[in-house]
């Protein structure tokens, strides 16, 4: 049961509700066992028995007080009178139960729909608060397919019988206790047969778990494809590969029909086998009892007896329930473990909450011999530098270099493994990591925008901001005389990640967006290398606007666009082998000026 313990985390929120729902479903129990139970009077009116006679010489408390009160209760002297009482009472018993029935299911959906919000909420949590390199590892359709497809499934399999964790056990401790109370030697043989149907259920249902498995791995396959698909159709289309990719996805799609076939024929046999075996379990005491009442060895009535069985037949649903149940959580184990794998997973990026927070940049950005590893991969090594207020430094060197990292390094994307990275003097993680990301801006090489209007994508995470202010953010970005021109203006809806924009307009939307934050430290991955040449130099333009009189971080990739840098860093697996201004590295004649060569050539 360990592998539920963030269930029962969960329904610890929840105790008031799981207490009135306990109350609730005994009464129904209870007035289910007394609906029932009203067969004994009826019986006796229909057979003539002597009124009032339940069991030869029985000591129970609670066959003493049926005894005692079924006269007062029903008995006239009137027979039919006295049947429309007994078919009274058994309406109203009927209904009191199913009032109680419906109220337990009132308090216990929002227990269940609950449990399966906290999930949700706690994964996507995590899945914010992760660092940006255990996302490398992870294909986007596995990860969606957790938050989806894993959740769904505990709420149908595990959570979705979480009621029945607590009824229907309760309903057979309950109707056990009254049959005790009629027979303990006819009850005691129902005990020793009970069990053998719970270890058949059980050994059918072990096999689940390894195959809901195999089917969240294919959902998850799957949903990569599909979301490869949509991303990639004009590659796709170019290359001619929709019978490669078509293939891909049938293969995944047949192996996930095939595990949830499997899966489905042994849940599904859980129920019927259970039906199967308490019936069998019926009839066996039918025949034990009978013969022992027709002996008049239990000291029951035929009337008392079949009274018991209608009580025992009460039993067999929610055995089968339970039997059920466990097929079904074995099969939402699965998805417990893979949802837990995410949330258990751990942050190397530790928030400082309580930390220091900035008021101002004053001074500058240091790096004192950084290193950087991820697993057993060395990205960076003894990094030495120092970026005063206001300059601006370009890191530039081959893919793979380790120039991105050095980058992220500064707004904690990821941390240091060695040395530390001070501003102003202050190791960063002595800040609070929203005190750190609120001094700095970030544009991307790949525009990164939301579905939403233009103006929510300018103005985001600047709630305060008015329509002034992001016209304003916009014209320094020279992105506001195109939104102008839309239908709608700021007010256009750009589509699933800006698919309505040009490029460049994606990009100028989103130096628009660093503007308007103001920041002191800017952290550029070049933004006009994929860009046409009058987007580029309308981008180039607004880049020149957001960089003035601000601290900046660039990567470059088209070396003709840092020239002015006040330091050029060049990095060569992982390490700085140079660094000067743009002449200077040219005096060299090293790396840095073979790769201005190439690129000239090109």
């Amino acid at each position: 049961m360990k592998k539920y313990s963030r269930v029962f985390q969960y329904l610890g929120h929840y105790r008031p509700a799981i207490v009135t729902y306990i109350i609730t479903i005994l009464l129904s129990i209870v007035f289910s066992i007394v609906s029932i139970g009203m067969l004994l009077p009826f019986m006796q009116l229909i057979f003539d028995v002597q009124q009032g006679t339940v069991a030869k010489g029985s000591g129970s408390f609670l066959m003493r007080w049926v005894t005692d009160n079924l006269n007062s209760l029903v008995y006239t002297g009137d027979k039919l009178h006295d049947l429309g009482v007994v078919c009274v009472l058994i309406i109203i018993f009927i209904f009191l139960k199913n009032l109680f029935l419906y109220l337990s299911y009132r308090a216990m959906g929002p227990i269940k729909n609950g449990i399966v919000t906290r999930f949700r909420i706690d994964l996507y949590n995590k899945i914010l608060q992760l660092p940006i390199g255990y996302f490398t590892e992870k294909r986007k359709g596995d990860l969606m397919s957790r938050v989806t497809n894993d959740v769904g499934e505990i709420e149908g399999s595990v959570v979705g019988t979480l009621e029945g964790w607590l009824r229907d056990p309760l309903t057979i401790i309950v109707n056990l206790f009254v049959l005790f109370s009629i027979s303990p030697k006819l009850t005691f043989f129902i005990l020793l047969c009970i069990p053998v149907m719970g270890l058949v259920i059980g050994r059918l249902s072990r096999s689940l778990k390894k195959q809901s498995n195999v089917v969240a791995q294919k959902n998850g396959e799957s949903i990569s494809i599909i979301e490869e698909t949509l991303g990639g159709l004009r590659v796709i289309k170019a290359f001619n590969v929709e019978g490669l990719l078509r293939g891909k996805f049938l293969d995944t799609s047949n192996a996930l029909l095939k595990a949830r076939n499997h899966i489905g024929f042994r849940r599904d046999m859980a129920s019927p086998m259970s039906e199967m075996m308490g019936v069998a379990i019926f009839a066996g005491i039918l025949w034990f009892g009978g013969r022992l009442v027709l002996n008049n060895e239990l000291g029951l009535t035929g009337a008392l007896f079949l009274t018991y069985m209608g009580l025992f037949y009460n039993i067999i649903d929610p055995a089968k329930s339970i039997s059920t149940a466990f097929s079904n959580m074995q099969k939402g184990s699965s998805a417990i473990d893979r949802i837990e794998e995410v949330l258990k997973a751990p942050v190397t990026v530790d928030d400082n909450p309580n930390g220091r927070k900035f008021d101002s940049f004053n001074d500058c950005i240091e790096f004192r011999n950084v290193g950087f590893r991820y697993d057993d991969a060395v990205i960076l090594k003894n990094i030495n530098l120092r970026i005063e207020k206001g300059k601006t430094v370009a890191l530039v060197g081959s893919s793979g270099a380790g120039k991105s990292t050095l980058a992220d390094l500064v707004p904690r994307f990821h941390d240091v493994s060695s040395g530390e990275i001070l501003i102003d003097g202050v190791n960063i993680k002595e800040y609070s990591l929203q005190s750190l990301r609120s001094l700095m801006s970030i544009v991307t090489q790949e525009p990164i925008l939301f579905n939403d209007t233009i103006a929510a994508n300018i103005a985001l995470g600047m709630n305060n901001a008015g329509r002034p202010d992001i016209e304003s953010a916009a014209k320094i970005a020279n992105a506001h005389t195109f939104i102008a021109g839309k239908e709608q203006g700021y007010d256009t809806n750009i589509g699933d990640r800006g698919s309505k924009l040009s490029g460049g307009e994606r990009q100028r939307v989103t130096i628009a967006r660093a503007v308007l934050k103001n920041p002191p430290i800017l952290i550029l991955d070049e933004a006009t290398s994929s860009l046409d040449t009058e987007s580029e130099r309308l981008v180039q333009d607004a880049i020149n606007n957001l960089m003035s009189h601000r601290t900046s971080i660039v990567i470059a990739h088209r070396l003709s666009t840092i020239r002015h840098a006040d330091e050029i860093i060049v990095l060569q697996k992982g390490e700085i082998v140079e660094r000067g201004t743009h002449d200077s590295l040219i005096r060299q004649d090293g790396f840095y000026k073979r790769l201005v060569d190439m690129q000239e050539v090109k």
